[in-house]
């Protein structure tokens, strides 16, 4: 009797802690009252070992869901005409057998059990469509005298959405009550008591500790503490300066900043190379603002911004046709300003020798000059050694002509404060170190024009650059 069920597929409830397997009957020992699957699928989803044995006291149910090919009953070979189908989801571990009258047709979901080498008796989910959303009598329509989902388009279906799972997985989850078994102060605690008895630092609890936030910039490794006074000067000047990153920059005079570039030009950097550092730095910062990328496109040409550079005949001037020189060169109409003198220094002859070859255009009277307003002027008239300057007539006439144009003005390398400043500037653009400047200098800025740390160190600056990754950096006043 018990090779009758051999073959056979089975589904066996052993209860709510052991589940419910189904399987094909493999064998059946009656002496030691024990059942066996191969090919077992354990509450829908198949088991990674082939073959698992019963015995009879776990089993708390049997239900026959379709009889092998070759089993016999009661001596007689029978043929099911039974359709394995899904028990409603209120258990859905289970299968039961229903019988079908021959007129009933298959549903969807059964369809794609007729796989070669796949047991009836196991469903696969379909995300194209829910065995649940149809009844279990609703016929499928047919289309050119085939089933929908049959034959190639079938097999198609199995491969691609087929994933051997059992429809009882519809089911949902219960997350509140799965999280509820969850106790997140044991865990922290144990944690905490884990890492004290290692000597690791205790991250405590989040009601212990609030984590710290940091910016998109910031650093969040551990590194020493900033030195906000990195920069020191034997003779400080009166007023102190501060970049954007709080480093302090003090304030020198003008004596020991001319100290500073004669060790300088004994090392190497010579008055040529500190003016084309300069004009190359200034010019930089003019055209950041004449509008930068945004106003210097090819499709803007049309629109080229005008620059009026007001210069003297020592070096600050020449240090202005530098400036205008680099900026004619970045499709600037620049005017150069510069009074006719019978003797001039050297550097401003060279380079006006080579502002000329730009194309710009030089004047000597102020009444060549724009009489309509100019979009920025550059302004190069005071000397720091000469203060007479400021009583020529051809020195107020353009004074007086920048005072009145209503353009921004630009100072470059201004003077101290004591030694007065005829034109009101909106920025003002300094050399290695700033001086004390007044308040009609504007915004103060600060230049690199390439000194070496130990030619500060020979003059007793204790120096350590400020400028990080830039060449003009903004100060403010400490």
């Amino acid at each position: 009797m018990a090779a009758d069920w051999l073959g056979s597929l089975v589904s066996i409830n052993c209860g709510p802690t052991l589940g419910v397997y189904q399987g094909e009957v493999s064998s059946v020992d009656q002496t030691s009252q024990t059942i066996s699957l191969r090919q077992p699928f354990h509450n829908g989803v198949k088991c990674p070992v082939p073959e698992v044995t019963f015995s009879a006291i776990d089993i708390k149910d049997l239900k026959i869901l379709d009889f092998g090919k070759g089993s016999t009953r009661n001596g007689t070979s029978t043929k099911s005409n039974t359709t394995p189908v899904a028990v409603p989801k209120g258990d859905p571990r289970t299968v039961e057998k229903i019988s079908s009258p021959q007129h009933f047709s298959k549903s969807y979901g059964d369809r794609h059990l007729d796989v070669p080498g796949q047991p009836k008796g196991f469903r696969k989910r379909h995300n194209s469509w829910s065995s649940s959303s149809r009844g279990a009598n609703q016929v499928t329509p047919k289309k050119n005298g085939v089933k929908n989902g049959g034959g190639q388009m079938k097999q198609r279906d199995d491969e691609c959405f087929g994933d051997g799972v059992d429809d009882g997985l519809d089911t949902d989850f219960d997350f509140e009550g799965n999280l509820a078994l969850f106790d997140k102060a044991a865990v922290f605690s144990e944690i905490d008591i884990s890492e004290r008895r290692n000597g690791a630092r205790s991250r405590g609890t989040p009601q212990d500790q609030t984590p710290s936030r940091y910016r998109h910039d910031e650093n969040i490794l551990e590194a020493k503490p900033i030195v906000y006074r990195q920069i020191a000067v034997p003779q400080p000047g009166d007023k102190e300066y501060c970049t954007d990153s709080g480093l302090v920059v003090p304030s020198i005079s003008y004596e020991l900043q001319k100290r500073l570039l004669a060790v300088a030009e004994r090392y190497g950097l010579s008055l040529d190379r500190r003016l084309e550092m300069t004009g190359v730095c200034a010019s930089q910062m003019a055209l950041t603002l004449l509008g930068g990328p945004n106003r210097f496109t090819p499709k803007n040409l049309h629109q080229r911004p005008t620059v009026a550079v007001l210069c003297g005949p020592h070096v600050q001037g020449a240090q202005g046709i530098s400036c205008g020189r680099h900026l004619a060169n970045h499709e600037v109409e620049v005017i150069l300003f510069l009074p006719n003198f019978v003797k001039m220094l050297d550097c401003v002859t060279s380079e006006l020798s080579l502002f000329n070859k730009t194309g710009g255009k030089q004047v000597s009277n102020v009444k060549d000059l724009p009489d309509t307003p100019v979009d920025l002027i550059i302004n190069c008239l005071d000397c720091h050694e000469n203060t007479f300057l400021m009583d020529q007539p051809w020195y107020r006439a353009a004074a007086d002509w920048a005072n009145q144009n209503r353009a921004p003005v630009l100072s470059l390398d201004p003077p101290a404060s004591g030694q007065g400043q005829a034109v009101e500037a909106k920025w003002s653009l300094c050399l290695c170190l700033p001086f004390s400047l007044a308040e009609g200098a504007g915004r103060v800025y600060l230049c690199d024009i390439g000194i070496p740390r130990q030619v500060f160190q020979e003059v007793g600056i204790k120096f350590h650059s400020p400028f990080g990754c830039k060449f003009v950096i903004p100060l403010h006043t400490a």
